[in-house]
């Protein structure tokens, strides 16, 4: 896609690590490459449709207890501690002001938590969730969940879901990475000098899609993706969810982290894999 964005974004940080933002966001998105924007009626030849644009308005709140950083001179890195991250967004898209074509709220909530485990590691645990209101929404404009087809392992995406393959107006989602730092590896002869860590992951994602908003039942919408073989390349979710988990290695050579990542279902989809090898940078202390 070809992506047009103006923001105008105000941000501000409390004593007690409370924080809030508002902005206003033009945003004009267009196909490009094998994707297609086409509405297909049920009587009649599909009509193309070369561009969406969008006027949002938003504000989000972010609670962080006791939350220090490492300051540079452009950048921070945050210190996590034992409490947990709290953070809430909701955005209103306005129809008719600035080119704007659709009217919906988009309402988000998350929390983090590093939990500590003592001499068994920490995990990192996230948990957040969606909900869209509003009708007759085209799907780009719906929550597509964030996919990864490199071979670089990334924490918040799903790294064996396809790019645009899953869309919801309403999700929940696990995300969990559980570093033991070297508990089982440790004690074992001559790898324990190697200083490898042991790394889990767990990624669960379960969403919904109303009728409204489901192509399959509306033909007023943009009609699924489809790959370069013309098959439907986007789904909104079954009676199940998404499941992903991995196992890795940690600290290779002080920086690398490599991991196998298996995918547990909806293997029917077409060009997905059920595993895969991907790797991170990580600098260990």
């Amino acid at each position: 896609m070809y992506n047009d964005i103006y923001r105008l974004e105000y941000k501000a940080e409390f004593q007690n690590n409370f924080s809030i933002n508002a902005g206003l966001t033009k945003w004009r998105q267009s196909p490009a490459g094998v994707i297609r924007y086409q509405v297909i009626p049920a009587f009649g030849d599909p009509r193309i449709i070369n561009e969406l644009n969008t006027t949002e308005v938003n504000i989000g709140f972010r609670w962080a207890p006791k939350e220090q950083f490492y300051q540079g001179k452009l950048y921070r890195t945050p210190i996590y501690n034992q409490y947990p991250i709290f953070t809430f967004n909701y955005t209103a898209g306005i129809k008719g002001i600035l080119d704007g074509e659709y009217n919906y709220h988009n309402l988000s909530a998350g929390i983090f938590k590093r939990v500590y485990l003592s001499q068994f590691g920490y995990a990192d645990v996230n948990l957040d969730g969606t909900y869209i209101l509003g009708n007759n929404i085209p799907y780009p404009l719906l929550t597509l969940h964030r996919a990864n087809q490199t071979y670089a392992y990334q924490l918040q995406s799903y790294n064996l879901m396809n790019f645009m393959e899953f869309v919801s107006d309403q999700h929940a989602s696990l995300n969990v990475q559980y570093y033991m730092n070297g508990f089982i590896l440790n004690k074992l002869p001559f790898i324990k000098n190697l200083k490898l860590r042991e790394v889990f992951s767990f990624k669960g994602l379960y969403g919904g899609l109303r009728d409204s908003n489901n192509p399959s039942l509306n033909n007023d919408l943009l009609a699924w993706q489809r790959n370069s073989d013309n098959e439907i390349s986007s789904f909104h979710f079954g009676d199940k969810p998404y499941i992903e988990a991995s196992v890795g290695l940690a600290n290779i050579f002080k920086v690398l982290r490599v991991d196998y990542v298996k995918r547990l279902n909806y293997l029917d989809h077409p060009n997905v894999s059920d595993w895969g090898i991907r790797a991170r940078i990580k600098v260990d202390f």
